[in-house]
């Protein structure tokens, strides 16, 4: 934290790593603290595949409204600007930097307070031409006098991001390199990681003194090569495996062999969890079921937008909640699926999800997630939903009823998180999967006999800018089809 404190330090910190470094706990931490000490100027963690965090859309907006509640000084000229300029969040990045965010600090009152804007993950951003823009409009705030800010800022070393950061004078930022660390000294840290985590475990099962020994240490420290996220899933595999610990850490280390590579030993680990957790000692016939509901359950969890919980995720693919339910139990080493049944499931590493994708990682095809396929069959779904709309569908006492008025839970009973999800992200489903005729033909039925059903919805929820950008996806992507094109014309104007 050194680095925050120093009056005299770059504006911008680049902490940069390889997957599975630990950059995105180190990004949770200090904004945690900084949080804390109320000098949190504001936080954005970008994820890849996640529909509002994975672009920069709202990368600037959302930036602005973190500032605008740590300092009010700067409520009215934020607000102002907005009234200026009320198509603020359609416009450009520069514009939206400039307009919210840049001249509202010149602006301020002068403030002895430092202040921090936390950055993480960065290259899943979607646009290598944003990620550049974004850091060339970050090094402005280098020049400011009377708010002071600093940009802590984490990305795997991928070329646009360093391409970005040699347009940026020296001046501008101070960068460290995660995983050139000498390595000594991570495996030191690995290590009091598994002695202080394994300690309860022993405890708790009346193991035997030392558990596990030191040899053992040494053997999980010299696996993990490096990556926190190796330790950390071994430790969750461990805790909560279908087995007892002992089992499941001679599974872990009869998994790979030592002279593996750091990612090679990551995917080893991978691969026998999901081998014990998913198919068990089962026959081929029950296994390749099974693995088939992995793909189902897991993969449009890999591939879906938002995240949502079990029961909500059971609706929308239109499966039994405890097929859901049983294919995630014995996932919570690599899933975060909480005791909380209203709480979202989520990924706990985007290291799974990429290994998932990666046929030349994930060995065992059985588990591999075809992401087009993965879409395809999520649109379709989507679709399935979003043709049962009806007008009218929270039972309104009349027209011209005001949003103010009706109440949200009137709308969650309505317009369950399923068929919210559905109305949302049906097209980014269809543009990202392999679509056949057929579903073109559904997009016409639905857009003929269910448009102003889902315009509806979308205004209940708040999304009808969304519905603008996908009507405008929609036109654009259906021009090579001059009769489609011509028919979604006619059934917006119309």
């Amino acid at each position: 934290m050194d680095w925050c404190d120093d009056p005299n330090g770059k504006c911008i910190f680049w902490l940069n790593g390889m997957a599975g470094t630990g950059k995105s706990t180190i990004s949770r931490t200090i904004a945690r603290e900084l949080a804390e000490k109320k000098r949190l100027a504001a936080s954005f963690f970008f994820t890849r595949g996640k529909k509002d965090i994975s672009h920069s859309r709202m990368f600037f907006t959302t930036i602005a409204a973190q500032l605008a509640n740590i300092l009010p000084v700067l409520r009215t000229s934020i607000s102002d600007a907005i009234n200026d300029n009320p198509d603020i969040v359609e416009r450009g990045l520069r514009e939206q930097w400039n307009q919210l965010i840049l001249n509202p600090l010149k602006n301020a009152p002068t403030q002895s307070i430092q202040l921090v804007v936390v950055i993480d993950a960065l290259d899943e951003c979607d646009s290598m031409q944003d990620i550049q823009l974004i850091l060339l409009l970050l090094e402005e705030a280098k020049d400011l006098e009377t708010v002071r800010i600093k940009i802590f800022l984490t990305s795997r070393p991928k070329n646009p991001i360093f391409d970005g950061f040699r347009q940026l004078s020296g001046e501008a930022y101070q960068d460290f390199i995660l995983h050139n660390t000498p390595l000594d000294t991570v495996n030191g840290d690995i290590s009091t990681f598994f002695l202080q985590k394994l300690s309860p475990v022993e405890a708790k099962h009346g193991l035997g003194t030392p558990w596990p020994d030191e040899q053992i240490i040494e053997l999980l420290v010299e696996r993990a090569a490096g990556l926190f996220i190796y330790a950390a899933t071994t430790l969750r595999f461990i805790q909560d495996g279908i087995d007892g610990p002992e089992e499941q850490l001679a599974l872990i280390l009869s998994a790979t062999k030592s002279s593996l590579s750091a990612t090679e030993h990551l995917d080893g680990l991978y691969t026998t969890i999901l081998q014990h957790a998913v198919l068990g000692k089962r026959g081929d016939q029950e296994c390749e079921q099974l693995a088939e509901r992995f793909r189902q359950v897991v993969g449009s969890i890999v591939m879906m937008f938002n995240t949502m919980p079990a029961r909500n995720l059971a609706q929308l693919l239109q499966i039994p909640p405890t097929m859901v339910s049983r294919t995630l139990h014995s996932l919570r080493s690599v899933l975060n699926v909480p005791e909380n049944e209203s709480q979202p499931v989520r990924l706990f590493h985007l290291s799974f999800r990429d290994f998932l994708q990666d046929p030349q990682r994930c060995s065992d095809s059985r588990f591999q997630i075809d992401e087009k396929e993965r879409h395809t069959s999520l649109f379709r779904k989507c679709m399935s939903h979003i043709s049962q709309l009806q007008e009218n569908i929270c039972n309104l006492w009349g027209p011209g009823v005001l949003i103010t008025e009706i109440s949200d839970d009137t709308i969650q009973k309505s317009i369950p998180p399923h068929v919210q999800y559905a109305c949302r992200y049906w097209l980014d489903h269809w543009r990202l999967g392999h679509p056949v005729e057929e579903d073109i033909k559904a997009i016409r039925e639905f857009l003929e006999q269910h448009f102003l059903h889902w315009l509806e919805v979308l205004s209940l929820i708040g999304e009808v800018s969304n519905g603008v950008h996908t009507i405008i996806a929609l036109e654009e992507i259906l021009s090579v089809s001059c009769n489609t094109h011509e028919f979604v014309q006619k059934v917006v104007l119309t």
